[in-house]
């Protein structure tokens, strides 16, 4: 029988991620070892497994984002992710500035059309 396997993010960045998806109704934490959020079949925001958060934005947000906060786009198993954002961590704590960002991130994946669902 298949164990569930734990995350190896702190207790405290699960935390704070909680605290800003909390600032949005309807909106659930998924995942087990890689906690995310999603929308009609489209994920908007990821903690990797060093613990960081990703933002998924519309392009026209992405420079501003990168520029005010001095980060870079994300990059996963050596891809860069060109509609993710990497959160810093002192954005990550400031869960009234980051909601912001969160909300930005939801309304883009709610303006695109839903993914057709796997499950039967």
């Amino acid at each position: 029988m298949a164990t569930k396997k734990e995350s190896t993010i702190s207790v405290d960045t699960i935390a704070f991620y909680d605290k800003v998806i909390s600032t949005l109704k309807d909106v659930a934490r998924k995942g087990d070892t890689v906690p995310y959020t999603s929308l009609n079949g489209h994920m908007f925001s990821y903690l990797s497994k060093d613990g960081t958060l990703n933002l998924r934005l519309p392009k026209d947000a992405i420079e501003p984002f990168l520029a005010k906060y001095k980060t870079k786009l994300c990059e996963a198993y050596g891809i860069v992710q060109k509609e993710y954002v990497t959160v810093p961590d002192s954005l990550l704590k400031n869960t009234a500035e980051l909601k912001k960002h969160f909300a930005v991130s939801y309304n883009y994946v709610a303006s695109l059309k839903p993914k057709p669902s796997k499950k039967k």
